[in-house]
């Protein structure tokens, strides 16, 4: 064999120019770039250095063959056509891994077959024995990739990829692998900033894949010296004397970085699952003396006191998966600008975000910035300069700072975003006063009062539950997540809020259950009080909360009402209306609604209230419901869906088509004199003529809007029934 091999480094996408610097450096000859892959010569001794050195390869390939390929035959051809006994004994193991596709080959199962049986075929002794397959730790890693008739014929001589350190054992939820961490800290000017004695800082530190990274790197660690097995550890091919020199220059080189005075490395994270898992992968990794890892949240992370000490600060903020991520992301970045410009004056900072409109809302240009993917998932490195000439100036929000972080300054504010924070602020100050008169604490502060901030928000005590009305298809995606992102960075100040008290959710239109699906799992259940009774409200699970504020009018009549009276709710939701009559001295109530959960969380509200007797939970459809039922009853409460439908339910309810059926049943069961409340929040909805004609038919719609619903007329229509005498 030759000691001059073509080889092929490859890597994730994005780091192709890094990876060819660092193989040139590292001895790599006549390189060049390719996708996702750098392809160069060099004896053997430089492929067992790219192994052992490369922080940014996945693997290390040595080319055995390249021929053309017109069909399965002659892919079995070309590979027989290889002395595998070069490579492999009779009695040895093989694991065979085939990319790409042609030439009638479009199931890489079936490429990787024909290789594995070109292989087997040309090994085979006259006695049968045969190599075995073993896909965990085999003696041999072929590959072959197969691109436009073209094969590519490899050993692989890393093994498993070259990104598995063997120190991160533990990981978070979503771990960046350590290849891209080291490219990231390349990128970020980490190898000069060490070279230099700087520190680094990673305020989202996770498990700790940054932080051990950048000590290997300053301590001048081979990445891969660690791994007990390779791809070449069974090759025939393999010169274990290079190997076995080129792993005690590595151990010298590492023994002598480790001896030099530790540079400042401190890794801060607020989640404390991941403390001692992190704190586990440094240990691994023999940095414990150089690495310092402390529970902390991104507001409050210290970079090292010393005013003479610079470093740089690098980090990847988690990326937003859930419904209503949106706030909690944008008040993430926010904070790590604000603590940036307050105790990282001189310093680097590199942010590895996939989301790189919330890093514009750190208040800090980058003056630089790097595309990559993190598997899938486009991200960039935004580098930053941390000095005053770097800030972005700009008109910020007025009033009350938020209760849970005093020290943050105000978020910066685009004029479209100052204007809507007046316009927040003006609105708590008129509705603010009439809440505190009447006693009312859950309202609606604002509803697209400025059409280009489409939202609807809430507050609940100290909270603020915040729903985006999903822009038409008009309006470019962008600019609606700007004003989005724009509206979120001025409601904590606006509101005097916490940050961590913003919960924010798209409402679009719903068809079926949707508005009844579980939106999150957090379980967090809130107590606030209206007229007397107390129930609870769920801000971030579902899309509605359990409570429709804008119905508070209409549950306090009812309350006031209620006395000595036999109470109906259909289509009931978690039941505070029931909870109101119960209050109001109901003589019994009933309350039906197809949903389990909803049934749960009203038998809540009302134990919740001391009322558990003659207070009647009914799961069903409510039209199969009423047709069944033979009770009477003096008060009749009825606010259903638009629409809906269910497994549990025959057919679908419009009720636009079937309130006029519903209504029907609904007063067969209603008592001499009785009371029926029919309201509904479907815009285009029309009552039919012919139930004024059979019932005295009153629309009440004015009277149960309060001050917080009034500029908006249309958020649901209400009638009073009753009996024609």
């Amino acid at each position: 064999m030759t000691d001059r091999h073509e080889l092929i480094l490859t890597c994730p996408k994005g780091l192709e120019s890094l990876l060819l610097e660092e193989a040139t450096a590292l001895g790599l000859e006549e390189a060049r770039e390719q996708t996702a892959a750098v392809r160069g010569f060099g004896p053997m001794e430089v492929a067992y250095r790219l192994c052992l050195w490369s922080r940014l390869a996945n693997r290390v390939l040595l080319l055995i063959q390249r021929f053309a390929v017109a069909d399965a035959q002659t892919l079995y051809d070309g590979v027989h056509a290889v002395d595998w006994a070069e490579h492999l004994t009779s009695d040895g193991s093989l694991a065979v891994e085939f990319s790409g596709h042609g030439s009638g080959i479009d199931n890489t199962h079936f490429g990787a077959l024909k290789v594995k049986d070109a292989i087997v075929d040309r090994l085979r002794t006259s006695s049968g024995q045969r190599p075995s397959i073993d896909k965990l730790n085999p003696d041999l890693r072929v590959h072959l990739r197969l691109d436009r008739g073209q094969a590519v014929l490899s050993l692989d001589l890393s093994g498993h990829s070259l990104h598995q350190r063997g120190y991160r054992l533990q990981q978070g939820a979503a771990p960046l692998k350590e290849n891209l961490a080291a490219a990231v800290l390349i990128r970020a000017g980490w190898p000069r900033i060490a070279a230099a004695g700087g520190a680094l800082a990673d305020p989202m530190c996770g498990v700790g894949t940054f932080l051990v990274e950048a000590a290997m790197m300053a301590a001048d660690m081979a990445p891969n010296l660690k791994r007990e097995r390779w791809g070449f550890s069974g090759w025939l091919g393999h010169v274990p004397a290079i190997w076995a020199r080129l792993v005690e220059e590595a151990r010298q080189r590492e023994q002598a970085g480790l001896a030099r005075p530790p540079l400042w490395i401190r890794g801060y994270e607020a989640d404390p699952r991941l403390i001692q898992p992190a704190k586990n992968n440094v240990e691994r990794a023999g940095l414990s003396d150089w690495i310092r890892i402390y529970q902390g949240e991104v507001a409050t992370f210290e970079p090292r006191t010393d005013q003479n000490q610079k470093g740089l600060v690098i980090c990847n903020p988690p990326y937003g998966e859930r419904l209503g991520d949106e706030a909690s992301l944008l008040y993430l970045y926010q904070n790590l600008g604000e603590r940036l410009r307050q105790a990282c004056l001189g310093w680097e900072a590199g942010v590895f975000t996939a989301a790189p409109d919330l890093g514009k809302r750190m208040g800090i240009r980058s003056h630089k910035q790097y595309a990559f993917w993190n598997g899938a998932l486009p991200a960039k490195l935004l580098l930053i300069k941390v000095s005053p000439d770097q800030f972005v100036t700009g008109p910020r929000a007025s009033g009350p700072q938020p209760t849970a972080t005093p020290a943050m300054e105000p978020a910066r504010l685009t004029e479209g975003g100052q204007m809507f924070a007046n316009r927040l602020q003006k609105n708590l100050k008129q509705l603010g006063k009439w809440a505190r008169r009447e006693g009312i604490e859950c309202y609606r502060v604002y509803d697209a009062d400025m059409p280009e901030y489409a939202l609807a928000i809430d507050l609940y005590g100290d909270w603020v539950h915040v729903q985006e009305y999903a822009p038409p298809r008009s309006i470019d995606p962008e600019k609606a997540q700007a004003r989005l992102l724009d509206a979120l960075g001025a409601i904590p100040h606006a509101l005097g809020v916490s940050q961590d008290r913003v919960v924010v959710k798209r409402r679009e239109r719903q068809s079926g259950t949707r508005q009844y699906e579980r939106q999150g799992s957090q379980g967090q259940f809130l107590e606030v009080a209206e007229g007397g009774v107390r129930l609870l409200v769920n801000l971030t699970d579902y899309l509605d909360t359990g409570l429709f504020l804008d119905h508070r009018p209409l549950r306090l009549r009812i309350q006031r009402e209620a006395a000595g009276k036999r109470f109906l709710n259909l289509f009931c939701y978690t039941a505070t209306a029931t909870v109101h009559a119960a209050k109001g001295c109901a003589r019994s109530t009933t309350s039906v609604d197809l949903s389990k959960t909803y049934l749960d969380w009203a038998r809540r509200n009302l134990s919740l209230n001391g009322f558990s007797d003659r207070h009647r939970l009914e799961q069903g459809d409510v039209m199969a419901w009423l047709a069944a039922d033979l009770g009477e009853y003096d008060l009749i409460f009825i606010d259903p869906p638009t629409f809906s439908n269910s497994k549990r339910m025959e057919g679908v309810f419009d009720v636009q088509r079937d309130h006029v059926a519903l209504l029907d049943q609904a007063m067969a069961r209603l008592a001499p004199g009785g009371v029926l409340y029919f309201s509904n929040n479907f815009r285009k909805f029309v009552i039919d003529a012919g139930l004024e004609a059979r019932y005295a038919v009153e629309e009440i719609s004015a009277s149960t809007l309060d001050e917080d619903f009034k500029r908006n007329g249309k958020i649901h229509r209400a009638w009073r029934l009753q009996a024609r005498q």
